[in-house]
């Protein structure tokens, strides 16, 4: 492979691609627009078979398939091999995938491999000359920092809901090639999964979410804030101090300790907004923040910001939009 390049790793779970994934290539392509490199997607599962049109739509100019039964479930040692493979049969310039949980443990293992630098939870791509330059959030996302590759192979993970889908062409052709890696022994594997209840929307993906904070007062007070979740089709989500407390699971906790998102809508409910919570949520497209602190740090990023009793707004609020879709 030429230096200009693009490697991009799809991800699946129990047969659906990620979303995010489908993100990531969207921008490997953008950027490959003006470089005349190759992009291809590699994707590692155990059946294939209804997979590959939803990423060949997306027209990149190769999907490699590795599968087999060993990829059933995930596993860092079997992964990491088979991508391995491939970027050893490609050497591409830039190895992508999306910032997920499977990303950030997959990426930096391969790079390790290679001794390459990556970045992970990137922003924003800039192109100079022939090379991109990455930028991601440090510091609680108080800077930016903007890194060069000096390196002939460089790994990254992009930060979900950040870049665009690209356009699908339903009747694309693409060259689809099937792809063996030499066995290896894995010394862990899953021999179980046990599913904690499941929000509707993975947390990281959803394009709304609406959180609570302290400000709801007890656990007893969530469904309220999934009436609105319903209605406006969004994730739930929250702060620590509920998610220590015991008020909800941990899998719904956004900021530093928890997950990182970027939606198009988040509507904060009764969250002050300490500097750990805004680090994971503060690159939301738009802020609506409800509060009866006209001083609640989360007014000033807010874009904007509601001074009330949430108890009185969210239900009004759930109504309103209700009568805007005729549901009510």
């Amino acid at each position: 492979m030429a230096d200009k390049d693009f490697l991009v790793f799809i991800e699946q779970r129990q047969g659906v691609i990620k979303k995010a994934s489908l993100e990531v290539l969207s921008e490997a392509i953008r950027q490959n627009k003006d470089k005349n490199g190759t992009v291809t997607a590699v994707l590692i599962c155990a059946d294939s078979t209804l997979l590959v049109k939803n990423i060949t739509c997306f027209q990149p100019n190769k999907v490699i398939v590795i599968s087999g039964h060993e990829y059933s479930e995930y596993s860092t040692e079997s992964y990491a091999n088979a991508l391995q493979t491939v970027v050893e049969k490609l050497n591409p310039k830039y190895t992508f995938a999306a910032n997920t949980a499977m990303g950030k443990d997959l990426i930096p293992r391969v790079a390790a491999h290679f001794t390459s630098p990556c970045v992970t939870d990137v922003v924003e791509l800039i192109a100079e000359g022939s090379n991109l330059l990455a930028v991601k959030p440090m510091y609680s996302a108080k800077s930016y920092g903007k890194f060069a590759f000096n390196s002939d192979m460089s790994f990254m993970t992009l930060r979900p809901n950040v870049f665009p889908l690209a356009e699908k062409n339903e009747s694309a052709s693409v060259p689809v090639e099937t792809l063996s890696c030499p066995p290896i022994e894995v010394r862990a594997k899953v021999v179980e999964t046990k599913a904690s209840e499941k929000q509707k929307m993975e947390l990281t993906e959803a394009p709304i979410i609406v959180s609570g904070g302290r400000g709801i007062k007890g656990p007893e007070n969530w469904a309220m804030l999934q009436d609105l979740c319903d209605v406006l089709g969004a994730a739930l989500g929250a702060s620590r101090a509920v998610v220590d407390a015991g008020w909800i699971d941990h899998q719904h906790q956004v900021g530093q300790t928890g997950k990182t998102v970027s939606p198009q809508l988040y509507i904060a409910c009764g969250i002050s907004g300490a500097i750990q919570h805004l680090a994971g949520m503060n690159s939301s497209k738009n802020i609506v923040a409800i509060n009866n602190n006209p001083d609640a740090p989360i007014f000033k990023l807010a874009t904007y910001g509601l001074v009330g009793d949430v108890f009185e707004i969210v239900p009004k609020l759930t109504e309103e939009i209700k009568k805007l879709k005729g549901e009510s």
